[in-house]
């Protein structure tokens, strides 16, 4: 989900360690919210008032898709439960994951990427709908399976 979510903020025009800080706050909230935004060190809730608005932090929307920004990062990084994801989270995270297969899991999704339009890459829905969900068990397959012939 974050190489995916990664390559469509940077198709869209975010910098790339602006995409790669999206990549990886949409993946985590995606999987907080599978489980329940539980159990993880951090509150999701960190800098809400009890009506669920933010006191702290910008809004940044990427068509529909909104996240947090950091307001202390001089670029674009985004913010979850008090988080900073950076480009050097993004390699730990991420990155690690594929070892030298990255590069060209990178270029592969990328290009898969680029054949929506706009308009599909906007809507937080259709991405995960349209672009993410029909492709998502065929890329971890290739991309395990590349990583451990590497």
């Amino acid at each position: 989900m974050a190489v995916l979510q990664a390559a469509r903020a940077y198709v869209l025009g975010m910098p790339m360690e602006s995409a790669r800080s999206w990549g990886l706050n949409r993946a985590t909230f995606i999987a907080a919210a599978k489980r329940g935004f539980k159990g993880g060190g951090e509150s999701g809730g960190e800098g809400r008032d009890k009506g669920g608005a933010t006191k702290r932090g910008d809004v940044y929307y990427l068509g529909d898709d909104m996240a947090y920004k950091d307001v202390k990062s001089r670029a674009l990084r985004f913010t979850l439960g008090g988080k900073v994801q950076t480009e050097e989270e993004f390699d730990k995270r991420v990155r690690a994951r594929f070892g030298k297969t990255f590069p060209d899991a990178w270029k592969e999704a990328l290009e898969y990427v680029k054949t929506f339009d706009k308009e599909t890459l906007s809507s937080a829905e259709a991405f995960f709908n349209d672009v993410y969900k029909p492709r998502r068990d065929e890329f971890a397959e290739k991309w395990t399976d590349a990583l451990e012939r590497s």
